[in-house]
């Protein structure tokens, strides 16, 4: 019979002293690691303010340098559809790349100014557009820039988030990380909202021309983007080295781990079952999500006004309901949540079957399927990256997050591509089959998560009950 010998990890201020968790029960070894340092509470406090500000002005950032705004400078200079294609691909691509970053993060001694050497020059790329734009008498060469600089900036993000992710998860208190990241994430959104149609309206609106305005813009950006580096100054540092375990002594002979049975142990943990999850959950999402719009535009002939509105209810439910999923999520924790909110999700496609170009869709119909998606993507988007964090062995945490983005971003792209290439097949019937696959496969996704094991979480069941006894009661 094996020894198993115990370990207690302190992550942060907010563990509890003496709790197991499964990372904490390691097979036929002995694990002495350095002590991590521990927080007080005016440093977290100062460190999650500093932090949502820090998301505020990324989130600006943000705005100007991807999404609508992109495209739209793209079309402007002439892109093709091929170019188009390749600006929504690359941020998925470069998540693979994510695993180095988390193994070169590891050497430095400081998760806050490697963040802001990686980040800072990634940021500082747009510059180079902004004058280019400014400045460029001819728009040949600016579409290669710009995807030049979308690739490089993306590749740098990439090197960067999983340590950042390590750091944030070391700084929020697990009993707070569900209302915390429901407040971060609301005031990120909300600046957004606010944000996205002003930004338009200046650039349509500039004397310049559209082009110039955009450029002026894209400096602003870059500003705000460096501010948000420097609210990170604010926020307690953490050692990267302190997280490694530096000491591993077998019972049974002094050979240090090997490759294959960290391997081994990788696949046979609970992580490792969230990552089935993960990864089978963004494959069958992706399947269908990128078409939706395009069934509006294409299939219905709807306005892109319209369109454009209807993605606006979407973005305003997201951010009223962040803060409640939130607040639940700490109570019951994030599994549940993912579970039952995962069905609405799995299910919602269908509803999409039986739309069609008429007043009672165009008004109530599609508003009412915006406002549904919004309100359950925020509980998946935060769940989603809260319980990373709790399934995520204590030790090296950036390396897991950093595998957990890799997988997603293949997955996730190769749902794209299966999606696109079935729903242009004439037995595949169109659009509204592919919306009727992406159901099922989400159902199916969703199998993985019940064997993850969360520290904290209800029983999905054990909630049911109690929700239907409080209902009872009143």
């Amino acid at each position: 019979m094996r020894k198993l010998v115990v370990v207690n990890s302190n992550l942060s201020s907010s563990v509890e002293s003496g709790v197991i968790t499964e990372s904490a029960i390691v097979p036929e070894t002995v694990i002495k690691s350095k002590t991590l340092p521990k927080f007080t509470k005016e440093e977290i406090r100062t460190s999650l303010t500093a932090s949502t500000w820090d998301g505020i002005f990324a989130a600006i950032f943000s705005s100007i340098t991807t999404g609508v705004l992109l495209s739209n400078l793209l079309l402007q200079l002439g892109a093709t559809p091929v170019q188009i294609g390749m600006l929504s691909s690359v941020p998925m691509v470069v998540n693979l790349l994510q695993p180095l970053g988390a193994y070169l993060s590891g050497f430095t001694t400081s998760r806050h100014w490697y963040g802001f050497w990686v980040f800072g020059i990634s940021r500082s790329l747009w510059l180079v557009l902004a004058i280019a734009i400014a400045f460029s008498q001819k728009n040949d060469n600016l579409v290669q820039l710009t995807l030049l600089i979308v690739f490089a900036s993306n590749l740098l993000g990439a090197f960067g988030s999983a340590s950042w992710f390590s750091w944030i998860a070391k700084l929020v208190p697990e009993k707070l990380r569900g209302r915390y990241f429901g407040i971060r994430n609301s005031a990120a959104n909300l600046v957004g909202l606010i944000g996205m149609p002003l930004i338009s309206l200046i650039i349509s609106v500039w004397p310049g021309g559209i082009l110039q305005g955009y450029s002026l813009l894209l400096f602003l950006g870059v500003i705000a983007g460096f501010i948000s580096l420097i609210c990170q100054f604010f926020m307690a540092d953490v050692n990267p080295k302190a997280e490694i375990i530096t000491v591993t002594e077998s019972l049974e002979e002094n050979d240090s781990q090997s490759l294959i049975s960290n391997f081994k142990s990788l696949i046979s943990n609970n992580f490792f079952r969230f990552l089935l999850y993960f990864g089978f959950w963004a494959f069958a999402v992706n399947v269908g999500n990128p078409f939706f719009n395009l069934y509006l535009l294409d299939n219905l002939n709807i306005n892109v006004t319209w369109v454009t509105v209807y993605s606006s209810l979407s973005a305003a439910a997201n951010l009223l309901m962040l803060v409640f999923w939130g607040k639940l999520a700490d109570k019951i924790g994030n599994r549940p949540l993912l579970i039952l909110v995962g069905v609405v999700v799995a299910l919602m496609p269908l509803l999409w079957l039986g739309t069609g170009y008429n007043p009672i869709c165009l008004w109530v119909g599609f508003p009412f399927l915006h406002l549904l998606s919004g309100g359950v993507w925020s509980a998946i988007d935060l769940c989603s990256n809260n319980i990373q964090m709790s399934v995520a062995p204590s030790h090296n945490q950036a390396t897991y997050f950093a595998i957990a983005s890799a997988v997603a971003g293949i997955c996730g792209a190769f749902g794209a591509t299966v999606g696109g290439f079935l729903a242009q097949q004439p037995f595949f019937a169109g659009l509204p089959g592919l919306f009727a696959l992406t159901s099922v496969l989400r159902l199916l996704a969703l199998l993985p998560l019940i064997l993850v094991w969360e520290h904290r979480s209800h029983s999905v069941r054990g909630m049911l009950q109690g929700l239907w006894e409080t209902t009872s009661s009143n």
